[in-house]
């Protein structure tokens, strides 16, 4: 389990590492923005990665136990996306250990301790 999520993660950032470089050898993001904005289904996407990105942040923020990470995070998440969700993961992976079971990596220091 442990090989495939930290795969999986490692496939995400090298697919969004080159979709954002070749996407912005082609065009700058602000021009982009400029042109799609207008467009609704460009809106609706914007709008339902934000929310996701959101979502992922509110699990984020309820296994780190400070604030102040919780909001380095949020800043880090809504700024880089997938990019920091990723590597949010791959640092929580290198630290799991299979045997302590997935509850240990989706709960962090809530798993055991009676929170």
């Amino acid at each position: 389990m442990k090989a495939l999520l930290t795969t999986i993660c490692l496939i995400v950032l090298a697919v969004m590492l080159f979709v954002t470089v070749t996407a912005s050898i082609h065009e700058d993001v602000v021009t982009a923005a400029r042109l799609l904005l207008p467009d609704p289904w460009f809106r609706a996407t914007l709008a339902d990665a934000y929310f996701g990105f959101l979502f992922f942040w509110l699990w984020v923020a309820w296994r780190e136990r400070s604030a102040g990470r919780a909001g380095l995070w949020f800043i880090l998440i809504m700024t880089l996306g997938n990019f920091a969700m990723a590597g949010y993961l791959l640092w929580h992976l290198r630290r799991w250990e299979p045997a302590d079971g997935i509850g240990k990596l989706l709960m962090g220091e809530r798993h055991g301790n009676g929170r």
